[in-house]
């Protein structure tokens, strides 16, 4: 029994007619890990995350949930909960009233401590009782994360949990996420949420035409050998142009779109160069006031690897 992940999965393909929506995906779940999953609309996210709650079943590979060769029926394997697209829920019934209804239909004997315990973990105490009809979007995803939460799932399988959630929704529901992974539970994620998937994940996937084009630590992508954008806010721009100007690797772009301030400078570059230009800049006598992506490491990573896939079709 493989007690390291929580998901493994080799060489998995999906067809609905003529479209191919998975060809040949691997991806590896760490027990404890947060993991996301990025790829743009179309990319095969959806019927990934449908495959492991058992909504799907793949037409060839290997898929081991929890330990477990997955079974060939539409069922949600032992221990695995979540949503893809939307939580479904009772309009008509209130939050402390959906999730009673989906213990029953689930044969769970969580009882009214359990419902409150949840309905707390996401921050919707206040509104239990109220009818979910008139919930936001985002209410509705802590709901659905509540009715997953009943299960206490050892792999939580979710689809964009931070749709329609305000400072305080995300609040919680990060912290929830990350007690789960710190309790040894895994957590899958898709998110077309670049900040959000840098705040929570330790390894994202990310898809393209139903293809992996990159899978592994957060680290390692933002560590690839690519030029980023960086703003260079200094005390003296003119000066830190004229060093930039003079150092090799390193471009000034143009940043019509970018710059908000007088003293920022938008330069383009490896790390090594960048961190040539700033030993420079501060030999120079200019400080240094902030430095900073134009976009996160994941976010062009992301855009280039799916633009090189697309591209190669």
């Amino acid at each position: 029994m493989d007690t390291l992940h929580a998901v493994r999965a080799r060489g998995m393909t999906k067809c609905f007619g003529d479209i191919v929506a998975l060809d040949g995906v691997d991806l590896d779940v760490t027990r404890g890990q947060i993991h996301g999953l990025v790829g743009p609309n179309g990319a095969g996210k959806t019927t990934l995350l449908g495959l492991l709650l058992g909504l799907a079943v793949a037409d060839g590979g290997r898929l081991e949930i929890l330990g477990t060769r997955a079974e060939r029926a539409l069922t949600a394997p032992d221990g695995v909960a979540g949503f893809v697209d939307a939580p479904g829920l009772y309009p008509s019934l209130t939050a402390r009233q959906n999730l009673a209804a989906l213990a029953d239909l689930r044969g769970l004997d969580t009882g009214t401590a359990g419902i409150d315990d949840v309905l707390g973990e996401v921050g919707l105490t206040d509104v239990a009782d109220d009818k979910t009809r008139g919930f936001s979007l985002g209410m509705r995803q802590r709901l659905g994360l509540a009715a997953a939460l009943l299960t206490r799932p050892r792999l939580l399988v979710l689809d964009e949990p931070s749709n329609g959630l305000d400072p305080s929704g995300k609040r919680h529901v990060h912290g929830v996420l990350t007690r789960l992974a710190a309790d040894g539970a895994a957590v899958v994620l898709s998110s077309h949420r670049m900040d959000d998937l840098e705040a929570l994940c330790s390894e994202v996937t990310i898809l393209s035409t139903g293809r992996v084009v990159f899978s592994g630590p957060l680290n390692k992508l933002a560590a690839e050998n690519r030029e980023l954008d960086y703003r260079l806010r200094t005390s003296d721009p003119e000066a830190a142009r004229r060093v930039a100007t003079d150092t090799a690797g390193v471009r000034i772009v143009d940043d019509s779109g970018v710059r908000q301030d007088a003293d920022v400078l938008v330069v383009r570059a490896l790390v090594p160069a960048l961190d040539e230009l700033v030993a420079k800049v501060v030999r120079s006598d200019v400080a240094v006031r902030e430095l900073a992506p134009v976009v996160s490491p994941l976010e062009a990573a992301f855009l280039a690897l799916t633009e090189q896939q697309e591209a190669g079709r």
